[in-house]
């Protein structure tokens, strides 16, 4: 079995202030599923952060992100099968759940939503990841 690992990346490179040295990648196709990593408010060319103290401006980078990575997986939003939204307050629910309603509206996929005390930096309010396959030629 074969899997395509898209977007390699040290962890050392992305948290330089912690002592982590893990080989990870943004998306892994396999047996024509695409498992794309949790995706936040960050650009994934400079790892600057952006939307920082805006949980919706976060919210659309998670999403652009994810559009990008799938179709760089040869797949695309309307073939998301699950998605997972982690917030760190309950409040920011409306705002994310009204951000990602557009970029999936008609698509229809399973959905978890969690409230978690934080994710892996403290300017980072939502995170988002998503399971897709690619669609048979």
């Amino acid at each position: 079995m074969s899997h395509t690992r898209i977007r390699k990346f040290n962890t050392r490179h992305t948290y330089p202030e912690q002592k982590l040295d893990n080989d990870l990648c943004q998306a892994v196709v396999a047996n024509g599923t695409v498992y794309v990593r949790g995706q936040i408010g960050q650009d994934l060319d400079t790892r600057e952060s952006v939307g920082i103290g805006d949980v919706a401006a976060q919210a659309e980078k998670a999403m652009a992100n994810i559009a990008m990575l799938l179709g760089e997986a040869g797949s695309k939003l309307e073939d998301i099968c699950k998605i997972t939204i982690y917030l760190v307050d309950v409040r920011y629910r409306e705002a994310v759940y009204t951000v990602v309603g557009k970029w999936l509206k008609g698509v229809y996929p399973v959905s978890t939503g969690l409230v978690i005390s934080a994710l892996a930096r403290p300017e980072w309010l939502v995170e988002i990841d998503v399971i897709a396959v690619i669609p048979n030629s």
